[in-house]
């Protein structure tokens, strides 16, 4: 049985959105949980982390003051306002930039353009062909 690429990858984005729905968050929080889904992906809200997953958009998103992102996907140009405690980058292609990033940034895809404007993370880049860069 043949199941189409781009299918596929939304399935296995959905399990990763789920598989990571606790990374960066504290086992205290007790904060509900959000989700919401469009035509600019999908995001899904577990405690005080956001996972962000989408193929081909442009968006914005907002990590209010200290909220973790985990993003998947390709091909998207996200801008992230606010002030990410710490974010987890998977997928191909994206180009992302970030008002700030405190704590540590990891990237574990392939060929995506990451900025951040300010913070002084650990910086991870796991992935091939990644640029990252402060400016």
């Amino acid at each position: 049985m043949h199941i189409p690429t781009r299918i596929a990858g939304i399935g296995a984005l959905a399990i990763a959105a789920v598989a990571i729905a606790g990374c960066g968050s504290n086992g205290t929080d007790t904060t509900s949980s959000t989700a919401t889904a469009g035509k600019s992906g999908a995001q899904v809200e577990v405690g005080n982390t956001i996972n962000y997953g989408s193929f081909g958009t442009t968006t914005e998103l907002d990590c209010a003051d200290g909220k973790s992102l985990n993003v998947g996907g390709s091909n998207n140009t996200l801008t992230v306002k606010g002030s990410c405690s710490s974010v987890n980058i998977g997928g191909a292609d994206n180009k992302i930039t970030f008002d700030k990033v405190d704590k540590e940034l990891s990237v574990v895809g392939l060929n995506n353009t990451v900025t951040y404007k300010g913070g002084e993370p650990k910086v991870n880049n796991l992935g091939s062909g990644n640029t990252i860069n402060k400016g």
